[in-house]
């Protein structure tokens, strides 16, 4: 029988309210301050894409993929709202800081956390 190496994954996920919709309108903005927070995290930038969403509900969506996984962020300009989701694998990159960073950041009047150990089980066959 061998040990498998354990894989660490660690998932930071929250909903946003109540923030000021020029900031989740400001696609430049959130994508800097996520690229801020994968370096506040320690985490590793691959690449990061934003996209304009037009229309009645439009707002910003803004992913980096990180090495360690990835931080996503949605906004709704109409609603005041975010969602956010940072997953990181690995014991180096804190998903802990990202996910505080953005909501000192973008100052909601209130939100959620949610986390959830995302790590393999130690089998050993």
């Amino acid at each position: 029988m061998s040990k498998k190496n354990i894989v660490v994954g660690r998932h930071v996920y929250g909903n946003l309210y109540e923030v000021d919709s020029r900031l989740l309108g400001d696609k430049e903005y959130l994508e800097k301050i996520v690229i801020n927070a994968v370096k506040i995290a320690e985490a590793t930038l691959i690449e990061v894409k934003s996209w304009r969403i037009e229309g009645d509900k439009g707002g910003v969506s803004v992913i980096a993929l990180i090495d360690e996984s990835h931080i996503a962020l949605h906004t709704w300009v109409k609603y005041s709202y975010a969602t956010l989701d940072v997953y990181t694998c690995g014991e180096k990159a804190d998903p802990w800081k990202a996910f505080n960073y953005i909501v000192k950041e973008l100052k909601p009047k209130a939100y959620t956390v949610h986390y959830s150990d995302r790590s393999s089980l130690n089998l050993q066959f």
